[in-house]
């Protein structure tokens, strides 16, 4: 059989995909799952999707973040992608299907295997180089003019995050970074942004003394019973939101707990002390901005998959990133 049809009906389920902004592409989840699956049909050639799917119909048999990550080293992809490998992805269940049913009339079981497998191969090179896609995604890019406040190089560096997709995610780890410029000598946690919206038994997104920071671009009802917990405890909660909500947010706070939440805007939290810092001068500010692009860079590396969260330097900070 001619590769190419099959390769044909697999890229027009590919681009049937429902688009995730952030990613600029399909669900990571899907694309793991896929990878799995394919690699199963190879070892028996069953279109029953499921068969594929664990007792309880929650997971796919055989996908995990290692399946995956065995599947994309085969295939010369080292680089780490979906820690869960689509396992727990319902959303990616019914991404699937279509694929294994468009699959049918190519009637590929008839081949001797090792024919067919030579075409599910193909299917999975295919989704490696979208995985080098997500990988090789251009990181944000700080924008710096020094007639400008230095709040307002942080609100155009979120801004761009948000038209990305990755305001949120952005926020929170500036925030990290934020902290630790401010105080090296104390151990500011360093969670994925999706960790970080799962709900867990952290008290709030960093801690410092008595102090439990929460960062959010869109504060629901969760986050205040978040911070009601933190006063129970005895500690002070501090949330942190963007400017243009800043007003709404501080008036919903005192709803909750009249003066004893504490509310500041991302913008002002993370500025103020960059100037603090530089001790208002503006070359140490350029020196005080790099380093904290730095240490945002190193925290985003840590803990996520997604390079393209980190932050590229103007050419005209550069000189200061010594």
């Amino acid at each position: 059989m001619n590769t190419e049809q099959p390769l044909s009906t697999f890229e027009e389920w590919y681009l049937s995909l429902k688009i995730v902004k952030a990613n600029n592409g399909p669900a990571n989840g899907t694309i793991a799952a896929t990878l799995v699956l394919l690699e199963r049909l190879k070892e028996k050639y069953d279109l029953d999707f499921d068969t594929h799917v664990a007792p309880g119909g929650a997971q796919i048999k055989g996908a995990s973040g290692a399946a995956v990550a065995s599947i994309l080293r085969t295939l010369g992809e080292t680089r780490p992608f979906a820690k869960e490998g689509g396992r727990t992805n319902r959303g990616g269940q019914g991404d699937i299907r279509p694929l294994f049913k468009s699959l049918e009339p190519l009637k590929l079981g008839l081949l001797e295997q090792e024919d067919r497998n030579k075409i599910l191969a193909s299917f999975q090179a295919f989704l490696v180089e979208r995985v080098r896609d997500f990988h090789n995604r251009q990181k944000i890019k700080l924008v710096f003019d020094s007639k400008l406040s230095t709040w307002q190089v942080i609100r155009n560096l979120l801004e761009i995050a948000e038209n990305e997709g990755k305001f949120g995610a952005v926020a929170q780890h500036l925030v990290g970074a934020k902290l630790q410029l401010r105080f090296p000598e104390v151990k500011v946690s360093n969670e994925s942004a999706s960790t970080a919206d799962k709900p867990t038994n952290r008290s709030g997104d960093f801690a410092i003394g008595n102090t439990v920071f929460h960062v959010t671009v869109s504060p629901m009802e969760g986050v205040y019973k978040k911070c009601q917990e933190n006063l129970e405890d005895g500690l002070k909660p501090y949330l942190i939101v963007p400017d243009e909500i800043l007003v709404g947010t501080r008036q919903y706070a005192d709803r909750h707990c009249k003066g004893q939440i504490a509310v500041g805007s991302l913008e002002s939290f993370i500025s103020q002390n960059i100037e603090e810092i530089s001790v208002f001068a503006a070359d140490k500010l350029k020196h005080s901005l790099v380093s904290l692009v730095k240490i945002y860079n190193e925290r985003v590396n840590a803990v996520e998959v997604d390079k393209s969260l980190m932050i590229e330097l103007p050419s005209n900070l550069e000189k200061y990133n010594g």
